[in-house]
């Protein structure tokens, strides 16, 4: 009888050690997208968001991620060899079934048709919803400068 005590004790507390935070949540989830991005395919990223989200990209309204997927980022990894962040941070605040995130960063793509590289310093700032318990994007806005 002790040792099955001592099993499930040990159970439920190495259980809590998995439990995963809302906060730790949506970094996964702006993760995702970050190594999609990084592996040059964003296929299935539409789940990270929700179908009326909001991207903004350097001053420009996007529209939603289906159409900034058909209209921009999608078409433009096919001119990327690579793709990497280097160093990337993300704060989150979260509050009920609301997240915000600040991710920053440096970035480096290297263009397919010469080699060339082009070296950023990046910030993005999104606002998340929990439906139906999983974080997804609602407003994206990103933007970048030269280092």
């Amino acid at each position: 009888m002790k040792v099955s005590s001592f099993v499930l004790l040990s159970l439920l507390v190495c259980s809590g050690a998995f439990a995963q935070t809302d906060e730790q949540k949506v970094k996964d989830v702006l993760l995702s997208y970050k190594n999609a991005l990084e592996k040059l395919d964003v296929k299935g990223t539409d789940i990270l968001f929700v179908a009326n989200s909001q991207i903004i990209e350097s001053g420009k309204v996007e529209g939603t991620y289906q159409d900034y997927l058909a209209h921009h980022i999608g078409p433009e990894l096919g001119d990327f060899t690579s793709f990497k962040f280097d160093p990337y941070n993300v704060a989150v605040t979260v509050t009920g079934d609301y997240a915000f995130a600040v991710e920053t960063y440096n970035y480096t793509i290297v263009l397919k048709k010469d080699n060339s590289e082009i070296k950023r310093k990046g910030v993005a700032s999104s606002f998340l919803k929990k439906e139906n318990g999983v974080w997804k994007i609602v407003h994206m806005h990103n933007s970048s400068r030269k280092p």
